[in-house]
């Protein structure tokens, strides 16, 4: 990279992390601020973690006045990169460099930002390494595998001062954005409950066997920042959700991330007072799956504010008519909110507002992807060149990640527990053993 790009690129990021470029930007006559567009522009990106998620970035990526280029796709098996690299080359008209160890690409100072869509364990450590080297990021969700990488992912974007784009893409949707501001505007009123929901059909899932890995797979990157285990069958590919926790964070990390931040936002609290769950595995009881498959939630805020969770990843029954959204209710009406757009109701149950976007982005398909992700994407390139903000910031986007976590911590202690509301930390001495995790040695996140 040339020093006149890395300093450009440098300065602009600052406009991610609360230092605003935008007035200098606009005081700018579109031909001054096109002299400055062009290659020194140019951001140069990696993808780590080619499974489900990765296509969504690539319409963004694709796009002209992206300006980005895709120097490295990044995976532990070499066929998953094999098949990316075909399916990107539909899309873009150069070459790609495969790469199956991440840090080998965070030492190429030609790189600016990565893209980060591994299993959930690689999430924080991942993100603190790419800052470490100078990388912004753009980092699906779950944010972190447990609270204290919640935590550290938030102060290591403070210190390294990056731009850290949380992958929670419906925070990019202008219908979600507009319904969200007239509720905090008062259009249904006080606005104090909030349902969260998700129905799937997930099918049976085999009992993980002692095996070797399948060809290629580096297990040992793999595991990267957990402890080393012998391999399972069948744990590469997905099912790592629901073997355990050494990888995963089951549904809630999974899928409840997304609208709990919704319903969060919609209400606009911070940490709950009080958490507590019914959950438990009812669908193919005698299956491989090792954690809930079903899931009630109760979150209790201050001012009388609730949020519930209702989630069934294995019975498909439409209890409220989609697969996924949320409801929030208020003094004056309801409204319920999707990937799709929202409908407003007033206090009898008539429709008096929609607005539905059009859009494609996928609902509870694997992968997903869609409008929403390329407006996410592209909000994050704009951020890095300080000519927007993020639309949901990695402090922002952790607090939501809390409700997944506080969720997750009461099934597995099978307890409801109270919650500091200012810091976020649980008074429960057995809940607060799951703050964290045990990570192999060498591998811990350390800022």
């Amino acid at each position: 990279m040339d020093n006149k790009r890395r300093t450009f690129i440098k300065k602009t990021a600052l406009a991610g992390v609360g230092v605003s470029l935008a007035g200098s930007v606009n005081a700018m006559t579109a031909k001054s601020y096109n002299n400055i567009i062009g290659s020194n522009d140019r951001i140069n990106l990696a993808i780590q973690g080619l499974g489900r998620r990765y296509g969504a970035f690539i319409p963004a990526i694709a796009l002209k006045d992206s300006n980005v280029r895709l120097k490295y796709l990044c995976d532990v098996l070499p066929s998953q990169m094999s098949k990316a690299a075909n399916k990107i080359a539909e899309k873009i008209d150069y070459k790609v460099a495969l790469e199956a160890d991440i840090r080998i690409i965070l030492d190429d100072k030609d790189v600016d930002a990565i893209f980060m869509a591994t299993p959930d364990h690689w999430h924080t450590p991942g993100a603190i390494m790419a800052m470490k080297a100078g990388k912004h990021v753009y980092l699906e969700k779950p944010c972190s595998h447990n609270p204290r990488e919640n935590e550290l992912v938030v102060e290591a974007q403070k210190k390294f001062n990056k731009v850290v784009q949380m992958g929670n893409q419906q925070r990019s949707s202008p219908q979600s954005i507009e319904i969200i501001n007239d509720i905090h505007n008062g259009i249904i009123g006080d606005a104090y409950k909030a349902i969260a929901f998700y129905t799937n059909r997930r099918g049976e899932v085999p009992h993980p066997v002692k095996s070797d890995p399948p060809k290629g797979l580096n297990w040992e990157l793999f595991q990267g920042p957990a402890p080393r285990k012998e391999y399972m069958h069948d744990t590469w590919d997905y099912n790592w959700h629901w073997y355990g926790w050494d990888y995963g964070t089951a549904e809630m990390g999974n899928n409840a991330t997304h609208e709990l931040d919704i319903a969060r936002w919609a209400l606009n609290v911070n940490y709950p007072q009080y958490v507590d769950v019914i959950a438990g595995k009812h669908q193919f009881v005698d299956d491989g799956w090792e954690m809930y498959d079903t899931m009630e939630a109760i979150y209790k805020f201050s001012d009388n504010r609730v949020i519930q969770w209702d989630g069934s990843s294995r019975n498909g029954y439409s209890k409220y008519g989609r697969g996924r959204g949320t409801i929030i209710y208020g003094s004056k009406g309801s409204v319920m909110v999707d990937r799709q757009g929202y409908e407003l109701y007033d206090l009898k149950g008539a429709l008096i507002k929609e607005n539905k976007s059009g859009d494609s982005e996928g609902g509870v398909a694997l992968g997903g992807g869609g409008d929403l992700s390329t407006r996410h994407a592209v909000n994050f390139f704009n951020t890095i060149r300080g000519k927007e903000q993020l639309t949901s910031p990695i402090d922002i986007g952790a607090m939501s990640q809390m409700l997944t976590h506080y969720a997750n911590i009461s099934y597995r202690i099978n307890k409801g527990f109270d919650v500091d509301e200012e810091s976020g930390r649980i008074f429960d001495r057995e809940a607060m053993k799951l703050w964290s995790r045990t990570y192999e040695p060498g591998w811990e996140p350390k800022l």
